[in-house]
């Protein structure tokens, strides 16, 4: 069967709970925004096809839970992701202190060739703003990490562009592995198949942008 896409990638998206990361993956997947998503449980992730460069990648985005409790699940997937989206919430000065906890996790458990970008959410509460884009950005800077300002609210939130600079970067530096098709990471789905099957989540349902929940 061929192929519907020529590269494959996964993006891990971490930060506290109540950042936004919910929002962020499902505004750029779906469009969609609603303001009581409930917490995440686990794990959850979506797929998203796109054209960069004249390829056509497939993106498979996980979503973690920012609970300390699920902090032992969600570690096992830093190692199999390419890119990790390291978010905080603008008007929350604790989720932006509480970056190093989540930076010091990619150091530990992700690949050394990771992309990871600094993400602070919800640029639509700009009034309460209590972490400065400055601040941001040289919390970044610092890390060696590229930055972006967003709003999973705000329709003009940049991202497309935040997902789209994150993509490329990897395409940068992951060259070989990602045009190995034939490697058990071109099975998108192969993470979730026991669960699947124990929770009558089907293949049509993720098909279709739903999310699959592991916890």
């Amino acid at each position: 069967m061929t192929k519907q896409y020529d590269l494959l990638m996964r993006l891990l998206i971490i930060g506290d709970s109540g950042v936004g990361k919910t929002c962020l993956l499902c505004r750029y997947v779906d469009g969609s925004f609603f303001p009581n998503y409930a917490a995440t449980i686990g794990i959850d992730f979506k797929v998203k096809d796109l054209t960069v460069d004249s390829k056509r990648v497939r993106t498979q985005i996980w979503d973690t839970a920012g609970q300390e409790r699920f902090d032992t699940i969600t570690k096992q997937y830093y190692r199999r992701a390419q890119g990790i989206l390291l978010v905080y919430d603008i008007s929350n000065m604790k989720t932006f202190i509480s970056l190093n906890k989540w930076i010091s996790f990619a150091k530990q458990y992700a690949r050394s060739n990771a992309q990871v970008m600094v993400v602070g959410n919800k640029t639509d509460l700009d009034e309460w703003r209590a972490v400065t884009r400055e601040q941001g950005y040289r919390f970044a800077q610092q890390n060696n990490y590229s930055f972006f300002e967003t709003s999973a609210y705000a329709e003009t939130g940049h991202l497309e562009e935040v997902f789209r600079d994150l993509i490329t970067r990897i395409m940068i530096n992951h060259p070989p592995e990602l045009m190995s098709q034939s490697s058990q990471d071109s099975n998108p789905t192969s993470d979730c198949e026991s669960e699947e099957n124990e929770r009558g989540f089907s293949l049509a349902d993720r098909a279709a942008g739903k999310c699959c929940s592991i916890v």
